[in-house]
């Protein structure tokens, strides 16, 4: 149990009782702890399918403002799984839903708008203007942005990922406990994770892990319980289980001491030439399948590079494609000239990614790989069969 974060708002109207009447009976919680939520400012990044879930949840909580900073616009494959928008907010932009969602939750709730991306020069300032920090980004600059912010500033950050059918959570807060780079030291590679984007996620997913991080920021604010401190909660939802994966402080762990380029530190963009993009550093963009499966049928201009052995390919193909196996790429051999952008492809993605890498580091600018190979784009492609050759 830790101290209350956040010193009581005024007394509570007649309205305010009875709107929270069901949570004011709760043991060790009552009406000073209701106050607390009044008074407390809250910053979520990201109004996905996080961030969709944790604000509404937030605000029937009682929590007296919310920040949500998101530059994005609501998008028709978003409304499965971020329920806090819908068909009529097409286009709009996010926060601006979410402001709506809350409105009809609770009017008395402030939600700020930040509508700017988040970045290392405009984060510090923000977080002035608030208790605690909740990310729930989709990517690991932003990931260890927030982490490093909220350690400089001393303040709490509750976090959340998930990806397919698994979610992670946990709380960092310097003096408390150990933070996400003590969880995560090293930013993994680019493409080593895929994104929901092309890894998918089960969008009741969203839903669960948002309601975890809503309840860890409760109890942060009002003191009440464990916060997940110098723990990991993570849930399979295939399994219907929870684990809790304990982890401490990295003793001799370089001290953070200012914000740095964090495209750059998860080698998504060059030291050289921050925020140029990742040709520097040979990245690769990965494409999911359904991407290429619209770009194909829009007949768009491409170059299919197959880097499979040619038993592989002789059992199925993407239409049009080009056999280049690796080790004959590695060795110096080119894909066919041309202008067209270059989409290379194995069987699960693996070799494709290695073979993307080498062509970006002779110079290919326009290089991107298959996520998941031939073998997810079969299962996407369906009854598109005259796209797959067997």
């Amino acid at each position: 149990m830790t101290a209350p974060l956040v010193q009581p708002g005024p007394m509570l109207t007649p309205a305010r009782l009875a709107r929270f009447s069901r949570q004011l009976m709760l043991p060790g919680f009552g009406e000073l702890a209701q106050r607390r939520l009044q008074a407390a400012r809250v910053l979520v990044i990201g109004a996905g399918g996080l961030g969709s879930a944790v604000v509404p949840a937030l605000a029937g909580s009682g929590i007296g403002t919310i920040g949500v900073a998101d530059f994005d616009t609501v998008e028709l494959s978003n409304l499965p799984r971020q329920l806090s928008h819908g068909v009529a907010d097409l286009g709009r932009q996010k926060v601006a839903s979410l402001a709506d969602t809350v409105a009809a939750i609770d009017p008395e709730c402030r939600v700020v708008q930040h509508t700017e991306r988040i970045t290392g020069v405009n984060l510090p300032a923000l977080l002035e203007q608030y208790d605690l920090i909740v990310d729930g980004s989709d990517n690991f600059p932003t990931r260890y942005l927030t982490n490093d912010a909220a350690h400089l500033a001393g303040k709490p950050l509750v976090w959340g990922a998930i990806l397919r059918y698994h979610g992670q959570l946990g709380v960092g807060w310097r003096g408390h406990g150990p933070g996400y780079r003590d969880l995560f030291p090293i930013a993994p590679a680019p493409g080593e994770v895929p994104s929901c984007e092309l890894g998918g996620v089960l969008p009741s997913l969203c839903l669960a892990i948002g309601a975890l991080m809503s309840t860890e920021v409760v109890k942060l604010v009002t003191g009440i319980g464990e916060p997940l401190l110098g723990r990991v909660l993570s849930y399979d939802a295939l399994a219907a289980r929870t684990r809790e994966i304990p982890y401490a402080v990295i003793a001799d762990a370089d001290e953070i001491t200012n914000l740095v380029d964090y495209e750059v530190f998860c080698g998504i963009a060059p030291a050289s030439e921050p925020g140029a993009g990742a040709a520097g550093t040979h990245a690769v963009a990965p494409i999911s399948a359904a991407d290429l499966l619209q770009r194909i049928r829009r007949t768009e201009p491409l170059r299919l590079i197959d880097v499979r052995e040619p038993a592989e390919a002789a059992m199925r193909r993407i239409g049009g494609s080009t056999l280049l196996p690796l080790a004959e790429l590695l060795d110096g051999a080119e894909p066919p000239p041309g202008d067209a952008p270059i989409v290379v492809y194995c069987e699960v993605g693996m070799r494709s990614l290695r073979a993307a890498r080498e062509l970006r580091r002779r110079g290919h600018p326009d290089v991107v790989s298959l996520d998941g190979g031939i073998e997810r784009f079969a299962g996407v492609a369906g009854v598109a069969g005259e796209l797959v050759i067997r």
